[in-house]
């Protein structure tokens, strides 16, 4: 082997083995603390004023929307450990009421989301997820019309007076999502935490 090739293949070597000795003796980084998402939906808290659009016919192709108009108010349980919702809303499709559990647990820190109509009276699945960045995401599995499908929920730009949520079903495993509830909240007055 030439010298200047001896040279080099040395070299490399000694390199590479200072990156390994510098990575082994660096000094640990500090992780990044885990979220605790418990005060995650505090920006809820209070009146509001809600406009909703409906697909009425989802995961068949239709583009038919039905526009509805209301009010929702949150209600804090357990020091904002757990909150209660309630919508009611009026529209061409008829009478909607509403309301909402959302319970935080500490250990997986996550919420589960559960729903129930005044029509069926039943209160749904947990969706479960969290927030991230400003935006919540919360997911489950459920059977709509013989179907097995996924189901998210997602809450984005939130402001103290203003916050968007959408509904979406995917019935190909979350490849694509088609959006089906839309709704649009603004405060009504300053924002509170009304108490349980």
């Amino acid at each position: 082997m030439r010298r200047s090739m001896r040279a080099a293949l040395f070299l490399t070597m000694l390199l590479g083995t200072a990156d390994v000795f510098a990575d082994a003796h660096a000094p640990a980084k500090p992780e990044a603390a885990a979220h605790d998402g418990r005060h995650d939906f505090d920006f809820e808290f209070g009146d509001w004023t809600m406009r909703l659009s409906r697909r009425m016919k989802p995961l068949t192709g239709s583009n038919t929307w039905v526009q509805y108009q209301g009010s929702s108010i949150v209600r804090k349980v357990w020091n904002g450990a757990a909150n209660l919702g309630e919508i009611e809303l009026d529209g061409p499709g008829g009478h909607i009421e509403g309301l909402t559990l959302r319970v935080y647990n500490p250990e997986a820190k996550q919420w589960s989301v559960h729903f129930a109509n005044s029509a069926s009276g039943v209160l749904g699945e947990a969706m479960v997820g969290g927030f991230r960045d400003g935006r919540g995401e919360f997911y489950d599995r459920e059977t709509y019309d013989g179907r097995a499908i996924f189901v998210r929920f997602v809450f984005s730009d939130i402001t103290p007076a203003s916050f968007k949520f959408e509904q979406a079903f995917s019935d190909d495993g979350g490849k694509t999502w088609e959006a089906n509830w839309v709704s649009t909240f603004t405060r009504v007055g300053p924002k509170s935490s009304p108490a349980t």
